[in-house]
């Protein structure tokens, strides 16, 4: 038996271009555990989309070379013939993809579209998969879904069509959901409903949720831990307490210092992290962060492991070169976590 629902094992995925070979993925390794909430972030590019849809096959082609393995209780997900994995997609891993305007078919019923999901993957007639269609609307939201049920996408605002997104990643009671940015709304209230549905989710279904998202915000409210990717790589991992109250990567520090604090007068600009991520066409030696990092030294030109470098928290790891009792003291500088990024820049 497998000791967790989902284990990810140095995932590496390529693509090859007119311009060269692109590294969207290198040596990403997590796990996930049934009713587990999983916070993937980083900036745009950081390869956290490209490894969630790697995970149901949506990155396969012949341009892309995709190495390591992804156990689904025990079933190789990388490996596995796409007929098997269509078994897989939908039923026991659900995806709710970034953008809610294109997510739908726009000339079939939302009811249809739900509908046709749930009988590709049940024995259930016409008529049973149309009564979950409107319960799962409703469920999210949607009230006298009746109606909404055999409406056509236009009919739906942006915001209206989140839901029901996620109401198709419900309709066969996946063990796994990917949400791939769907939490991030214009409306906060819509982005609220979002959340509760995923905490009602887990607490009631122990469904495993993967949260990708660059919204430290949304990772503080629901995650249970947090998976920090940066340039391709994964740059530190742990509890959620871990990451945002003893993080140990300077890349971890800026996401952190550039997030408004409730306790703390606003400035009038919030810290930000220098210059650009790296091109994945020519990432740079070593570790990827080390061009932008203040704190680089001769030994960044070398891969750093990602390792648990803390005695109490072997949980906890990342990937820096810099000493633990460096890292605390830097952090420190300028009264804020991530502050210290914002001085190195300027020193």
């Amino acid at each position: 038996m497998a000791r967790h629902l989902l284990e990810v094992d140095d995932l590496q995925v390529c693509f090859a271009t007119e311009e060269g070979v692109v590294r969207s993925v290198e040596d990403v390794s997590f796990t996930l555990d049934r009713g587990e909430v999983l916070g993937v972030v980083g900036e745009s590019g950081s390869g956290k989309s490209v490894t969630a849809m790697t995970l149901l096959g949506l990155t396969r082609s012949p341009n892309a070379t995709i190495a390591g393995a992804a156990y689904l209780d025990g079933l190789d997900l990388i490996r596995a013939p796409e007929a098997e994995l269509r078994g897989v997609r939908g039923a026991r891993v659900a995806m709710i993809f970034q953008d809610p305007m294109t997510a739908l078919h726009p000339v079939q019923r939302v009811g249809n579209q739900i509908v046709e999901q749930v009988r590709a993957h049940e024995h259930v007639s016409q008529a049973v998969a149309m009564d979950r269609a409107v319960q799962l609307l409703e469920r999210v939201g949607i009230p006298r879904a009746r109606d909404p049920v055999r409406a056509y996408p236009h009919v739906f605002s942006g915001g209206m069509r989140q839901p029901v997104t996620i109401a198709m990643a419900l309709s066969c009671s996946p063990e796994v959901i990917i949400a791939d940015e769907r939490t991030t709304a214009p409306d906060m209230t819509i982005q609220a409903q979002i959340l509760a549905e995923i905490e009602d989710l887990r607490r009631e279904m122990g469904v495993a949720v993967i949260l990708v998202t660059h919204d430290l915000g949304v990772v503080a409210d629901v995650a249970d831990r947090v998976v920090v990717m940066y340039a391709g790589r994964v740059v530190e991992e742990g509890s959620l307490s871990e990451i945002f109250y003893d993080p140990q990567h300077p890349y971890t520090w800026g996401l952190l210092g550039s997030v408004p604090r409730a306790d703390r007068s606003r400035p009038e600009r919030l810290p930000t992290i220098p210059g650009q991520p790296p091109s994945l066409l020519h990432p740079p030696d070593g570790c990827h962060f080390q061009p932008r990092c203040p704190h680089r030294m001769p030994r960044c030109a070398e891969v750093p492991p990602l390792d648990a470098r803390l005695e109490d928290h072997p949980l906890h790891k990342d990937r820096c070169w810099l000493e633990v009792g460096d890292k605390r003291r830097l952090r420190l500088v300028g009264d804020g976590i991530g502050l210290a990024i914002a001085q190195g820049a300027g020193a």
